[in-house]
């Protein structure tokens, strides 16, 4: 068993009750998407408790939730496990994901004001400094924020709510990506190509970059099931 941490105060999800579920939930959704807990992993219901400084049931209330988002497999009479990477799945995930997405950021450059763009542009700052820093945790936890706040810029949080349970099998090869693939520079300059078209009011150019920023999963993929073939299945 992979050793995650135990649970503090700051481990609740942005947006989200900071009840001890939703605490036991991310820490173990952020450990299966950055690959502490591996693709085929067999989980403990009393491990995770131990590891996490918490009693059974919110771990058993998280098996559930991580199972709904296709994170986990729950088998009864033989175990819970991590799921493997689909690559059906991830593509399937990355299609849906730019219909809304294009949706939201023609809506977004039509919409959105100076302070939305203080917003984006600060946050691609940050993420030149974590990319910087090499921390590469941190400029996935910026990633998110940029693409929730394009949703916030054009009133459609309720659809980046929507892609969050969708897009769970890309996270992990998201997150794969970031040291075997595509370099993090390059997507920080896809992310100020989207801003600055948000910023012109040009939807046009704003979906253009969006598009091509989804689509770079799609190079990435293949290379990436090949160097890691023992998580990924069809």
């Amino acid at each position: 068993m992979v050793t995650i941490a135990p649970l503090t105060h700051e481990a609740a999800q942005l947006g989200r009750p900071a009840t001890v579920g939703n605490k036991v939930f991310e820490a173990m959704r952020q450990a299966i998407i950055q690959l502490q807990l591996r693709p085929g992993d067999p989980l403990s219901e009393a491990e995770m408790a131990r590891q996490l400084g918490v009693s059974r049931q919110p771990v058993r209330e998280a098996f559930i939730k991580l199972a709904e988002v296709g994170l986990v497999e729950i088998r009864p009479q033989r175990g819970t496990s991590v799921v493997m990477i689909s690559r059906r799945e991830v593509e399937n995930a990355r299609f849906i994901r730019e219909a809304v997405e294009v949706a939201v950021v023609r809506k977004a450059a039509a919409e959105a004001d100076p302070r939305h763009h203080s917003i984006l542009d600060g946050l691609i700052e940050r993420q030149r400094q974590a990319n910087d820093a090499g921390e590469h945790v941190e400029f996935l936890r910026l990633d998110e924020a940029f693409h929730q706040a394009i949703a916030l810029a054009a009133d459609c949080e309720h659809a980046w709510r929507l892609l969050e349970s969708l897009k769970a099998q890309m996270d992990r090869v998201r997150y794969l990506s970031l040291s075997d693939a595509t370099p993090i520079k390059t997507l920080i300059e896809q992310h100020a190509v989207i801003a600055d078209a948000i910023r012109r009011r040009d939807p046009d150019s704003a979906e253009a970059g969006m598009q091509r920023h989804l689509s770079e999963i799609l190079t990435s993929l293949p290379k990436l099931a090949e160097a890691h073939a023992n998580w990924f299945s069809a």
